[in-house]
């Protein structure tokens, strides 16, 4: 029975000890819970102890900037990206912010996300750009934009193995899509410089 115990508590000391990365992840979920309560004490209080943890995930693979990015909030963006938050890191289904802000129309962050080097081009998961979400999602305006930045309108997904000129040949209701495919020029504008290192929390 004694050594029953002991087996036991070993085997709970296992499943107790945090391997590598765990504590990491721990540690996202008040932030990230702070962040999608728009808690700003909380999250610069979280940020001044551990300012990583502004480029961390939460258990369900959620980070900080396509939570604001979700809901069109350019304040906590702009905080955000002053504070260093990544441009280019994605969820764990590969959404970077720039491929959330193109699913939510949200111009103005596609415009400072790549001022803060965001990679136009850069594909989820399921091998969807930003273009090719903004085309699905007939987000007129961000295909505009993503087009005028050098968003490839020719690049395919691995879901269905269409590029984004494709899918708006496909959307006979909205012709305005491919009409701004097809106009698009290259090469790209280059993003205007922008500075967010002071930007604070009102």
């Amino acid at each position: 029975m004694k050594r029953f115990a002991l087996i036991a508590l070993g085997l709970v000391s296992l499943v107790a000890a945090p391997t590598f990365g765990q504590s990491y992840v721990s540690d996202a979920e008040p932030f990230l819970s702070a962040v999608d309560d728009r808690d700003g004490d909380k999250v610069t209080s979280l940020l001044d102890t551990r300012p990583t943890l502004v480029n961390s995930r939460n258990l369900k693979g959620q980070i900080a900037l396509n939570v604001v990015i979700a809901r069109s909030d350019d304040t906590w963006l702009r905080f955000l990206l002053g504070k260093g938050a990544d441009p280019n890191l994605a969820a764990s289904n590969g959404d970077t912010p720039l491929i959330t802000a193109a699913r939510v129309g949200f111009t103005d962050a596609i415009e400072l996300l790549l001022v803060r080097g965001a990679k136009v081009n850069t594909a989820n998961r399921m091998g969807e750009t930003p273009l090719i979400i903004a085309v699905q999602q007939r987000q007129l305006p961000a295909v505009k934009l993503l087009l005028a930045k050098g968003a490839d309108p020719d690049k395919t997904d691995t879901a269905a193995g269409y590029s984004a000129r494709e899918y708006a040949k496909r959307d006979t209701r909205n012709r305005e899509l491919l009409a701004a495919i097809e106009a698009a020029k290259t090469p790209a504008a280059k993003p205007k410089s922008d500075d967010l290192d002071s930007f604070k929390l009102n």
